[in-house]
């Protein structure tokens, strides 16, 4: 019963007063529905971002070494072989290279990027399309026998000789001041024809895709390779087949415990970027957080006009009974009372605030229960914190000071 009426006289009072106890609470309105928007649309951009990335590569290891002599020959063809018959985890293993050429037709000449590998580098490419339009990719035959073969993209079919179906059809690579004539033996689907109305189509490099060993033997100093991506089956594998990797090639080199191999899975780099983005976005949180601090400030001042403008009727409180305890509650309440509808207005606001911008940006906004509740508490706690100062001065009024009060 004490509660309750202390409870319905607190209403009494914000109600009887909407427009001051309104601009009381907009300060924690703003804080909270700010908070509530960057964090909700904040943890929809990460997840949306980590989604993307993640489908990429979630199953992918990127295997890099490191010789001590300085040699290019870090890993050897015979590694990769070794690994692939020894892990059956391992579905696809390829090195990782790429190099800027010239590729030339009698009628036109472009920039590429020429992509080599094994020939699962079909499958681990991440700037050529798996998907074949015409002929094959280049096979375990070709990687044998140094078969001076290319894929080429639909892209670079069109530019350099004006239709996609070219396979048999033949083109010049310059790199590194040494020209190679390939052989088309496929064509795959493009991945950047939507970039053409961006930018001028001379501006676009081509991209095309050629066996390791064919590179390494008309151009020696490319012969190397230290980056190898390998791909597994799922993603719990990976981390203990990752760390299998590397025993594996430490105990083959005779190399243990001179760290020259790291293999490195997708998703060790997945909770790096997940950890700066919550960083990020909890400081953002942190930022607009102030606001409530301001709003508590805000309650504060207008709890005590509120005990200035009460004192005769504290002093006819307590002259007919009312304790020190009773007041202090009283008040106390009033600005928790406050601060919580503040909140709850805040609150939703905020939610539609984060719908309009998620929509905007064509994202889903994400809501946790922790991070409402923690919302709410902080408002809760605001209230109390600020409101302590006023109610202690309202109960501290002696009944006759208090009936004195002009």
């Amino acid at each position: 019963m004490f509660i309750k009426e202390n409870f319905k006289m607190a209403l009494d009072s914000i109600f009887a007063n909407k427009m001051r106890s309104f601009l009381t609470m907009l300060g924690i309105i703003i804080g909270i529905a700010s908070v509530i928007a960057i964090l909700a649309v904040g943890n929809g951009a990460a997840k949306e971002i980590t989604g993307t990335f993640s489908d990429l590569g979630a199953t992918t290891i990127n295997l890099t070494a490191n010789d001590s002599d300085d040699s290019n020959a870090a890993l050897e063809q015979e590694d990769l072989v070794v690994l692939k018959d020894s892990i059956e985890e391992i579905q696809y293993i390829s090195p990782n290279q790429q190099i800027s050429g010239t590729a030339s037709t009698e009628m036109d000449s472009r920039q590429a990027v020429v992509s080599y590998g094994t020939p699962d580098l079909q499958y681990l490419s991440q700037t050529m399309s798996s998907n074949l339009i015409h002929g094959r990719y280049f096979n375990q035959i070709d990687f044998d026998e140094n078969n001076s073969v290319v894929v080429i993209d639909t892209d670079g079919a069109e530019a350099l000789f004006g239709r996609t179906d070219v396979v048999g059809e033949t083109l010049s690579v310059n790199i590194t001041q040494t020209r190679l004539d390939l052989r088309i033996v496929g064509v795959v689907e493009g991945s950047f024809a939507d970039m053409q109305g961006a930018f001028d189509a001379d501006q676009i490099p081509l991209f095309m895709a050629m066996p390791q060993s064919t590179v390494g033997q008309q151009v020696p100093q490319l012969a190397g390779m230290n980056s190898v991506i390998i791909e597994v089956e799922d993603t719990e594998q990976i981390e203990p087949i990752s760390n299998q990797i590397v025993r594996l090639l430490e105990l083959r080199n005779d190399a243990v415990g001179e760290n020259i191999y790291n293999a490195r899975n997708f998703l060790q780099a997945l909770d790096q970027v997940n950890n700066v983005l919550s960083l990020f976005i909890n400081f953002i949180a942190a930022v607009a957080g102030i606001a409530l601090l301001v709003g508590g400030i805000g309650v504060m001042n207008i709890m005590l006009v509120s005990v200035t403008e009460r004192t005769r009727e504290i002093g006819t409180r307590k002259a007919l009974g009312a304790t020190t305890k009773t007041i202090l509650i009283q008040f106390l309440m009033e600005a928790v009372i406050l601060s919580l509808i503040g909140g709850m207005i805040g609150l939703t606001l905020g939610i539609l605030l984060s719908n309009v911008i998620a929509s905007a940006l064509n994202i889903v906004p994400i809501y946790t229960l922790g991070s409402v509740g923690l919302v709410l508490a902080f408002s809760t706690a605001v209230g109390v914190f600020f409101g302590i100062y006023p109610a202690r001065k309202a109960a501290k009024l002696t009944p006759i000071d208090a009936l004195r009060f002009e």
